[in-house]
This record gives C-alpha cells, sequence and structure tokens, in this order.
C-alpha cells in the first residue's frame, strides 16, 4: 500500500469539513409529486430541477426566519437571522484534471425569478473553474500550506455577518442526475436539502392509485438552530409549493 498526500484541488472540501463539524445534524425526508413541475418544464424553456427547489426553497424559508439563520460561538453561541435568503448548491466539476465538488452562493433568491436562477445556474454550470473569480479563494486554499489554509478558511466563514455570502442561508444538493434515489447531506446551513432523482411511481389519488414523476428530498437540520416542528413545517410547505407549483 502507497500513501499519498490528499490531492491539493481537494483541500477546500476538507476544510469546509473540518469546520461543520460542530453541526448537530438531524434528518428528515419526505416524497414530492413532481407533476406539476414536470408539466411547467415541458410548457416552457427546460430549467433544471435543481432551479425550481432553489425558486421554491427561498420563499419558504423567507416566510420561515428562524430557519433562515445561522449560529456561531460555543461558550457564548449566537443566532443570527438573516434578511436575505442566499441558496448554496454544489458543483461537479473537473480542476486540474481531477473530479471536484465546488459550490457556489446564489444571493436574494427570495425575489429571484425562475429564469433569473437558471442563468446563474448556467453561468456557473459552464464556466471554467480554474479561470472564474468566483473561485478564486477555493484556488487560493489550494495552493497555501495546509494549516495556513485552514486559518484563512476559518476567518473567512466563522463571522456570523459573513456565513451568509460564504456558505448561504440554505444549501441545495442533487444526485437526482444518477440512479439515487435519496441521500442526506450536511451543507453547513440550517437547512440542508437533498434531491434524488425523479421515477416513476405509485401515488393515490382521489381514492385510486396512479403512476405519478416522484421525487424524494430530504432535508438535513441543525438541531443547535431549530428544532424539529420548525423543520418538519418548512418541509411540509416546501413540499406544498414544489406539488402545487404554478
Amino acid at each position: 500500500m502507497t500513501a499519498r498526500p490528499i490531492a491539493r484541488e481537494r483541500r477546500h472540501t476538507l476544510h469546509f469539513l473540518e469546520e461543520i463539524r460542530a453541526v448537530s445534524p438531524v434528518f428528515l425526508g419526505t416524497e414530492i409529486d413532481m407533476s406539476a413541475i414536470e408539466e411547467h418544464r415541458l410548457s416552457v424553456r427546460r430549467f433544471s430541477v435543481v432551479t425550481y427547489v432553489l425558486y421554491a426553497a427561498a420563499r419558504v424559508l423567507a416566510a420561515h426566519p428562524e430557519a433562515n439563520a445561522a449560529i456561531a460561538g460555543r461558550a457564548r453561541p449566537k443566532v443570527a437571522r438573516y434578511p436575505a435568503v442566499n441558496g448554496k448548491f454544489t458543483l461537479d466539476r473537473h480542476l486540474n484534471g481531477r473530479r471536484i465538488v465546488l459550490s457556489a452562493v446564489l444571493p436574494d433568491l427570495q425575489t429571484a425569478t425562475l429564469e433569473e436562477i437558471q442563468e446563474r445556474i448556467e453561468h456557473f454550470r459552464d464556466g471554467d473553474p480554474a479561470l472564474m473569480p468566483e473561485f478564486a479563494a477555493a484556488r487560493l486554499l489550494h495552493r497555501l500550506p495546509w494549516p495556513v489554509g485552514g486559518l484563512l478558511f476559518r476567518l473567512g466563514v466563522r463571522p456570523l455577518g459573513r456565513r451568509s455570502e460564504a456558505f448561504g442561508t440554505f444549501a441545495v444538493t442533487s444526485l437526482g442526475h444518477r440512479p439515487v434515489d435519496g441521500f442526506y447531506s450536511i451543507g453547513g446551513t440550517t437547512i440542508t436539502l437533498g434531491i434524488g432523482r425523479i421515477a416513476d411511481r405509485p401515488v393515490a389519488r382521489d381514492g385510486q392509485v396512479e403512476i405519478a414523476p416522484v421525487m424524494r428530498l430530504s432535508l438535513t437540520f441543525d438541531h443547535r438552530v431549530i428544532d424539529g416542528a420548525e423543520a418538519a413545517d418548512v418541509l411540509a410547505d416546501l413540499k406544498e409549493a414544489l406539488e402545487k407549483f404554478a
């Protein structure tokens, strides 16, 4: 067996995982009947599922300020509730020939349209992470010595005033492009949503069993910030927003 140092291109991920170890995660899940979303996708330009979830979740969290929040500190913890809803989403990209995960934060999603969200996603999806200024901080972490990079990362994300810009106020991650039904993720935010694939499954409608496109949606919440009842309300409102999308 040969042990090698971790690839520099993954250092930002390790710094992130080290930082979120304090999270106290609890996991919820539900199934979403995506019939309304699929009908809308056929009638207009084809938005991604992530776009719909970011759009709907931002409006739900704007109505749940307790969950659109972040916590910091251990001896004297403080909670900040943010007036804007900033959504983080993850990207499967290649950098220097190595497959890595990157993330981007989209600010002020509570007022953004579907078109605006889709355009922002496509900007990050189609750009070159080796050149994009939005990923300059991650590239810097790759070059710095490990202890220096870790210190710089903590200084950049721990202050509550910066947290919503660095991590977003909620996070969305998707593996729905692969045969993954559901999964649970921790995005460093109070609310993290995990998107599985859309598959035809039996659903009950008016006492009858029908086949409909169903997506499994997970919600991970930080129990230090909110309790299960609030998180369940967020998930229930998001389910309704997606299933009754107009």
